[in-house]
């Protein structure tokens, strides 16, 4: 388990997050959501150790993440930022190659460039390999990144926004692989998710903020609910559910 305990941050005297205490199962995809201002990607970003916390703490198992030296919790989280700018002009496989640098500090031997090969096999880029990264779509551009952090090999894998700017299939492609990551290869998965319906229904569990508090968290089946949802985003939200899964809809056509 990930025990988040007590966790606030503060700018200047702003509260972006107010005491968030959690409990997040392993081996699950885990969606934060909420409206923007939340504070999930600060949370994100603590888990992250890219941001100290004004208080808390947070444990991973029994250990406290700050007491892991950073070189070994690289090898045991990795993130895939929101925003990421990359000045080198590098192929996929010389980026993928980047997610084992914790590892070989950039000397890479034959697991390293195993590990490689199985990021990009399993994300369906091999044909894609020798492309520049700065040649390809967003959506598969946004796959690269992902295979970076597959091969970097951590238990835990953490994604701000991974689905923004893109468009339905690539969105749908990034969703399927994380599932496939976290029933397959037995990962832990948190991200950050703006698409409630991508959210409830490829999560296993699911953590709302608003205003830097959290609203609710549980799995998947048991919180996604119209009276949850109306409240975490001032909207009327009306579920159904089929055979294919959730859908949640908060809008409503003026014509007619």
């Amino acid at each position: 388990m990930i025990y988040i305990k007590n966790i606030s941050k503060i700018y200047g005297h702003q509260p972006v997050l107010d005491n968030i205490n959690i409990e997040l199962p392993m081996n699950q995809v885990i969606a934060l959501i909420g409206p923007n201002g939340a504070g999930k990607s600060t949370l994100l970003m603590i888990l992250a150790r890219l941001l100290t916390p004004s208080s808390g703490h947070i444990l991973l198992g029994e250990q406290n993440i700050a007491d892991i030296s950073i070189a070994n919790y690289a090898r045991l989280v990795a993130t895939l930022r929101q925003s990421i700018h990359f000045g080198l002009r590098l192929t996929v496989e010389e980026l993928v190659s980047f997610g084992r640098f914790p590892y070989g500090r950039g000397v890479l031997n034959a697991s390293d460039q195993q590990a490689i090969n199985e990021a990009i096999d399993f994300l369906g880029l091999a044909a894609l390999r020798h492309v520049y990264v700065d040649e390809l779509s967003g959506g598969l551009r946004q796959m690269a990144f992902l295979a970076m952090t597959i091969a970097q090999e951590t238990s835990i894998l953490l994604l701000d926004e991974p689905l923004n700017n893109l468009d339905m299939k690539h969105a749908v492609q990034i969703m399927t692989a994380v599932r496939r990551l976290c029933e397959q290869r037995q990962r832990t998965v948190i991200m950050v998710v703006h698409d409630i319906n991508f959210a409830a229904n490829y999560a296993d569990y699911m953590v709302a903020l608003k205003q830097g508090q959290l609203c609710f968290s549980g799995p998947t089946q048991e919180v996604i609910t119209e009276t949850r949802l109306n409240e975490l985003y001032e909207l009327e939200f009306k579920i159904s559910q089929s055979e294919r899964g959730y859908f949640c809809q908060y809008f409503y056509s003026p014509k007619g």
